[in-house]
């Protein structure tokens, strides 16, 4: 565990690994001394010219994957934030998966089976929006979602199944990590009078209606219970192989640097490196050079 607490961008906005957090205790407003707007898109711009260049490294060392969990209450700034971090980032190496409310042949399988069959392999940056955190937040707000799931073992109490859940979680992100997956997960800690704000500007503006869903408003109708969701969710899978971090969310251009800042120190704590050719790879490129350079035109 030590290794992997060394690995762990620190920041002020890290979950601790005590089994401890109180979303109402994580500001949702920059820290005081935080660079001001301006200064922040400057900060975002070299981190993803930065993230540029470490995610053509990432897919020539073929040696790690990188995984990165967004969570958030609505119009707290997911896809935003997700567009405006990867905007460098070569299409080709990364791979976004959002996740609805599950088919009806995901819900023939276990609450995992759906995202790992579309994890990262090697080489690439995969973005889960939304994610297995759904089935201990979203499902536990709601639990009457388990019906639909058919579940052959249901403990009488749903305390002792979120916790399995968190168990399950845990133990698959382990994995992920000792195989070469580097797991940074974001909540996005919106509060409820920006995400009114927000709302009314999908109401009001008609290039944002698109966005407006009623079910939004049913969400932040249960806020408290999904607050103490969030507050055993994190508290229970903030580890030192998978740290969450508790993004201050009502400023959109703080939010960004500071995601952007941590998973370019994340994967520049890899040690990734160029390949080297092997020796008699090496002889023919040599031989390849010779070839073109007597094909010089006269």
């Amino acid at each position: 565990m030590a290794d992997d607490e060394d690995r762990v961008p620190d920041s002020p906005h890290l979950v601790p690994f005590d089994g401890r957090f109180d979303p109402g205790g994580a500001s949702t407003r920059p820290p005081p001394g935080a660079p001001d707007k301006s200064e922040c898109r400057e900060l975002l711009a070299k981190s993803v010219e930065r993230l540029s260049d470490l995610q053509r490294v990432l897919y020539a060392d073929n040696r790690h994957a990188v995984l990165l969990v967004f969570q958030a209450m609505d119009a707290a700034g997911k896809d935003g934030t997700i567009r405006a971090v990867l905007t460098g980032v070569d299409p080709a190496g990364c791979q976004v998966q959002s996740f609805k409310s599950p088919s009806a042949l995901e819900l023939d399988h276990d609450f995992l089976w759906r995202h790992l069959r579309v994890l990262p392999e090697r080489g690439r940056i995969g973005v889960f929006n939304r994610s297995w955190y759904e089935e201990v937040l979203a499902v536990r707000v709601h639990p009457e979602y388990l019906d639909a799931q058919r579940l052959p073992r249901r403990p009488a109490d749903d305390a002792t199944l979120w916790r399995e859940r968190f168990e399950s979680i845990n133990d698959i992100e382990r994995h992920l990590a000792r195989n070469g997956t580097l797991i940074l997960k974001f909540w996005l800690n919106v509060s409820r009078g920006e995400q009114r704000e927000r709302l009314l500007a999908r109401l009001d503006e008609p290039e944002k209606n698109w966005k407006f869903d009623a079910g939004d408003l049913d969400t932040r109708a249960r806020w408290d219970d999904y607050m103490a969701a969030y507050a055993d969710a994190l508290s229970a899978t903030s580890k030192p192989w998978a740290p969450w971090y508790a993004i201050p969310a009502d400023s959109k251009s703080y939010m960004r640097h500071a995601v952007a800042d941590i998973i370019v120190r994340a994967i520049d704590g890899l040690s990734l490196r160029y390949p080297d050719p092997p020796a008699d790879v090496l002889q023919r490129l040599h031989e390849h050079r010779e070839t073109l350079e007597r094909d010089a035109p006269g």
